[in-house]
């Protein structure tokens, strides 16, 4: 290599540098966890990502179960909760009206593609408020008792009384609607009623229409007005004594 080409390589290398301007633009913005903090800690990241989100599926669970999964028994809202009673994203949808029960992820798969061939055709989306997260096992038959809880069989979903399973939005009519959950829940247990978008909530088996919620929570034995004086107490009223006369006397 001569002296030449030795100088024209070193002369290329000293003009060579490394740039802090980024390749692509970042949105600059403050990390969730630096919204406290007075020093400028900032976070770079994309606005969005082509990535597609990986579905998940409604009739198995997310993680696997650690231990084996008990019966037990749907929630029960005693203090007056009446969370997922209504509809919240959809249109129309199918809920639960008689008694809390555990339905199969067999029974869910057909109850969904029973509305799926009703709606064939058509445009909508169809919303699942459930998930088939709780493992059922059973022994075979002829089994002495004891000696384990026996094996995975198939996935359950507990659903509450009252509790809205499936949601439907879209260009359909409502007489489609509710012929596309009828037959949903002909092939699923128990029963189940037809709810629109603003139908009032549902506490227990008590709808919420023209009762509030404060009412439901008093005694239902009303006190008569005037029965009781103001500012009495149990000390202060009088004893009344029921004389019982047999019928020798």
């Amino acid at each position: 290599m001569n002296s030449r080409s030795v100088s024209s390589f070193a002369a290329h290398f000293e003009r060579l540098s490394i740039s802090s301007r980024p390749l692509r633009p970042v949105n600059t913005r403050l990390a969730p966890w630096a919204l406290g903090r007075s020093d400028n800690a900032t976070l770079s990241c994309r606005s969005f990502s082509s990535t597609a989100m990986k579905g998940g599926n409604w009739l198995l669970p997310t993680a696997p179960e650690k231990k084996r999964s008990r019966k037990g028994r749907p929630r029960v809202p005693t203090g007056g909760s009446a969370r997922g009673t209504t509809i919240v994203w959809g249109d129309y949808g199918l809920r639960m009206s008689d008694h809390h029960r555990r339905v199969s992820a067999l029974q869910l798969k057909n109850g969904e593609e029973a509305i799926k061939v009703r709606l064939k055709g058509m445009r909508y989306r169809l919303y699942k408020r459930v998930c088939a997260s709780i493992g059922v096992y059973s022994s075979g038959n002829e089994v002495r008792m004891g000696k384990g809880k026996g094996s995975f069989d198939h996935w359950a979903s507990r659903i509450a009384v009252s509790k809205v399973i499936f949601e439907l939005k879209g260009d359909v009519h409502e007489q489609v609607a509710r012929d596309a959950f009828r037959l949903a829940g002909n092939k699923m247990p128990g029963m189940y009623e037809f709810v629109k978008k603003g139908d009032p909530p549902v506490v227990g088996i008590t709808k919420l229409d023209g009762v509030t919620l404060e009412e439901l929570k008093r005694p239902r034995r009303k006190v008569p007005l005037g029965s009781v004086p103001v500012g009495s107490t149990a000390e202060t009223l009088p004893k009344t004594t029921s004389a019982s006369v047999s019928p020798d006397a």
